[in-house]
């Protein structure tokens, strides 16, 4: 191999140490799984204002109706939130079981409405302003925090949100079926390093690539035996929980394809779709994960919500508030948790978007410290100058 070929060969390759450090114990098998939907999805038709007529004149075209018999119309939540209707075999029964929380008006104080500087603000964690460190991500801090983790990012190169003093692995579960770098190349860069202080993270990186290989070779044989006959999300989710029961409990994926510039549709059509293979991937995650789903937290997030007001393209524009979603065996589910307001022209964001009620980094420090018994210091450090807040998650 050339020089470069060699490099990104190496740099593809995961690594594993061990950071040292002031640990707290997380809980007894306690997981935690982040899904980040690349793009700012339009969480206003996801999780449904359906008690707000402002909700209806903003949106003649692409609003979800309210809850009724038609199959097209929102599913209930409680008396002011309807769900999509292409999550009602998925994500609205494990709501009705108390398996799934919602918490709208979430989200950061970023107002730049770039996708890459909100996608930064929230995997880094730190605050909006002043200096950032992109060498932080803050599930990298939480992971240095407690004692006994070990993490995996299941995507094509290591995310911010995971760049830190503890080196993790990524590997992206899409194409793990023939590996980028053959067992003769593998043992040729072993034998480069062989005598420097690099030797054992390189040779570690590549027993956990193997490993990672071979847990998931029986499962894509099944699949060709119409074991598993659904597609995209719902199968790697499938694959994550495999690795996630027998070897990782903090883990990491983003989902592309979530803005809607243009043609987004309502009931049915281009986010409709999305929805649908995100419902069926997390449901399938839940269900793969099997006893273990009990002590398993997944939060999904985005960088931004839409804009309110559909746009002339009936799609909708980069917002800012949110809906988080949190899902788990344990959680304390069936509800819309945080704080909320009645939705109406006057109480838009700058008279456009979701308003920011519910900063995600205190959010996720009262998740974290109710999660994993953490105390002020150590959410301190995972999220610098925030306040934990609880939010009667778990």
């Amino acid at each position: 191999m050339d020089r470069r070929t060699f490099l990104n060969a190496l740099a593809a390759a995961p690594l594993v140490s061990v950071a040292g450090g002031l640990w707290a114990t997380p809980a007894t098998d306690a997981r935690l799984l982040v899904v980040f939907l690349r793009g700012g999805y339009d969480a206003a038709n996801v999780v449904v204002p359906v008690a707000s007529p402002f909700y209806y004149e903003a949106r003649p075209n692409i609003a979800i109706a309210k809850p009724s018999d038609d199959l097209r119309s929102a599913l209930s939540l409680n008396s002011d939130w309807g769900l999509h209707p292409a999550l009602r075999d998925s994500i609205h029964p494990m709501f009705k079981a108390g398996e799934v929380a919602f918490i709208p008006f979430a989200g950061t104080d970023d107002i730049s409405r770039s996708h890459f500087e909100t996608q930064d603000t929230i995997e880094l964690g730190q605050p909006a302003t002043g200096t950032r460190n992109y060498r932080s991500g803050f599930l990298n801090r939480l992971a240095a925090t407690l004692n006994g983790t070990n993490g995996m990012a299941f995507t094509d190169q290591l995310p911010l949100i995971f760049q830190g003093q503890v080196a993790v692995p990524n590997t992206a579960l899409k194409s793990i079926g023939k590996p980028g770098i053959d067992v003769r190349q593998s043992k040729m860069i072993a034998s480069m390093y062989a005598g420097t202080p690099l030797a054992q993270q390189v040779t570690e990186g590549f027993v956990v690539r193997d490993d990672v290989m071979r847990e998931v070779a029986g499962e894509m044989e099944a699949a060709n035996r119409n074991a598993i006959t659904t597609k995209g999300f719902e199968l790697e989710a499938r694959r994550i929980a495999r690795l996630m029961k027998e070897k990782y409990n903090i883990g990491f994926v983003d989902v592309g394809g979530w803005d809607t510039h243009v043609g987004e549709g309502g009931a049915t059509g281009y986010l409709a779709g999305r929805l649908e293979e995100l419902g069926r991937g997390l449901a399938g995650f839940a269900q793969e994960m099997g006893p273990e789903w009990r002590n398993t937290v997944t939060v999904v997030v985005s960088e931004f919500g839409r804009t309110f007001r559909e746009n002339g393209n009936r799609g909708t524009d980069h917002g800012h508030g949110s809906v988080y979603w949190v899902l788990g065996g344990g959680i304390r589910g069936g509800q819309i948790l945080g704080e909320q307001m009645r939705i109406e022209q006057t109480t838009l964001f700058q008279n456009r978007d979701y308003p920011v009620m519910n900063e995600y980094r205190a959010l996720l420090g009262g998740l974290f410290a109710r999660q994993y018994g953490l105390n002020s210091g150590q959410v301190e450090r995972i999220f610098a100058g925030v306040k934990a807040r609880d939010i009667g998650l778990i």
